[in-house]
């Protein structure tokens, strides 16, 4: 027997005489029903809004939602107890059905809450409230979660910024946050959205991922990982560069947790999402302008700023405009072992991209003055990339050597060499080039001894 029909046969008992207010309406359902052009769907829509609006009136308003164990057994107290009075039959998963959607209508983000707790989704696109997407593995699919109409999206957004304390509406139509778990959110409403409220979402794995789960998926290699933790632990500033999705941040997080737990690391973000394991981290997070326009505090300010916390470490989530030339100034001035991450599509397109964010930061300065500024700050460049099979691998770590002329000059110490195309699957390996960097000298003096074989010198390559 469909849920329509139990719901119909239960509200006709006469155990609901008393409730002729909810009949008419069960009454109204049933006409709506006969009509080839709504179907049951409309019917579980009905009784989930119905149901939910009833348990939102119930609800204490000062009861604390952050408490959401707590919450939700009060609501499935409610929810049963809503149920029994008006002789509501449901089967087990239909129940189970309607009160997570409920629960996630009240304490969550409705129909998204579902992929935010799977494993294995990276991304979830939402383009207007008909068309859901998501990432796994790489690869775009498209899903058969709808939201009910562009309100129900909007209210969803809504829930997402206002804790944050930010808005949107048509006067500031987009907005950057970031979810509990610290999954980074961007939403853009009409008019600037032609199609609907757009919601996207940048998931972030409950578990961190670590060095070894990047062995592990052909990522990069144990001599790669052994070569960059002693480039940390000596202090060189390292430049991480990678196209949007191609795991720029996961790198930062895993190259981050090699700092020494004795030091002091700042950490700079537009959305904070590094998980750093160290006890002694200060986080910082920038902040877009208030209703009245005022407010702002930009990365820019955050690295001005962070010189006078007296910091070991500086790591700065991504470097997109003038905090660019604060950050090479800083790594010039004694702040050694700053790590960083930028948008670029190889290490020298980074070097590029540097000196125009440079450039954005309003001051008149000569090429060649900037291009010394990055060629002294700045020791290794570390250029990630989403391959076509949606795989996430390290092709090129880039030692900065100094200036010849007008050109910053470069060596590869370790490249990406793609062998062949398996069932779709990219197969290659990180191998070492055969070249030491000049800076191994800066390695010996923290007292790590690195053997030639990580550089390919004197052993077969692999």
């Amino acid at each position: 027997m469909s849920l329509l029909k139990r719901i119909e046969r239960s509200q006709d008992s006469p155990t609901t005489s008393t409730h002729s207010a909810e009949s008419s309406k069960l009454q109204e359902l049933r006409v709506k029903r006969t009509s080839p052009a709504v179907g049951s769907r409309d019917a579980y829509i009905d009784l989930k809004n119905r149901v939910q609006q009833k348990l939102i009136a119930e609800l204490d308003p000062s009861m604390d939602i952050t408490q959401t164990a707590e919450v939700r057994v009060t609501i499935q107290e409610m929810f049963e107890s809503m149920l029994a009075e008006e002789s509501i039959v449901l089967t087990r998963n239909e129940k189970r059905r309607l009160f997570e959607a409920i629960v996630a209508e009240i304490l969550g983000f409705g129909p998204l809450e579902q992929f935010l707790h799977t494993d294995g989704i990276t991304e979830i696109m939402v383009n207007g409230p008909k068309n859901v997407y998501i990432e796994r593995s790489g690869k775009i699919q498209k899903t058969n979660v709808t939201f009910e109409d562009n309100d129900h999206l909007l209210r969803i957004i809504d829930r997402i910024v206002a804790p944050l304390g930010r808005r949107i509406d048509e006067g500031q139509p987009m907005v950057d946050a970031r979810l509990p778990d610290g999954s980074r959110v961007n939403a853009v409403v009409p008019p600037i959205s032609i199609n609907g409220a757009t919601l996207t979402i940048r998931v972030f794995s409950k578990i961190p991922f670590t060095i070894e789960n990047l062995i592990e998926f052909g990522s990069i290699t144990p001599e790669a990982v052994e070569f960059l933790k002693a480039c940390v632990i000596s202090k060189l500033n390292v430049m991480i560069s990678g196209g949007t999705g191609s795991g720029k941040t996961t790198l930062l997080n895993i190259l981050s947790g090699f700092i020494p737990d004795d030091e002091r690391i700042i950490t700079i973000e537009n959305a904070a999402e590094l998980q750093l394991r160290q006890d002694h981290v200060v986080t910082l997070e920038s902040r877009s302008a208030n209703v009245e326009g005022r407010g702002e505090v930009t990365i820019q300010d955050l690295v001005v700023n962070s010189l006078r916390m007296r910091p070991d470490r500086i790591v700065v989530g991504e470097v997109r405009g003038g905090e660019a030339l604060d950050m090479l100034q800083a790594m010039n001035t004694g702040h050694d072992g700053s790590l960083a991450t930028g948008h670029a599509n190889g290490p020298r397109d980074m070097l590029a991209r540097l000196e125009t964010m440079v450039l954005m930061a309003g001051m008149d300065l000569p090429h060649r003055a900037i291009r010394e500024q990055i060629a002294s700050a700045i020791h290794l460049i570390v250029h990630q990339d989403r391959l076509r099979d949606g795989s996430r691998k390290i092709m090129s770590v880039s030692e900065i050597q100094g200036m010849e002329g007008d050109v910053i000059t470069m060596s590869e110490i370790f490249r990406f060499e793609q062998t062949n195309i398996e069932n779709g699957k990219v197969i290659g390996r990180l191998r070492p080039t055969g070249l030491r960097p000049k800076f191994m000298w800066k390695i010996q003096e923290s007292g790590i001894l690195l053997p030639p074989s990580i550089f390919g010198i004197g052993s077969r390559r692999r």
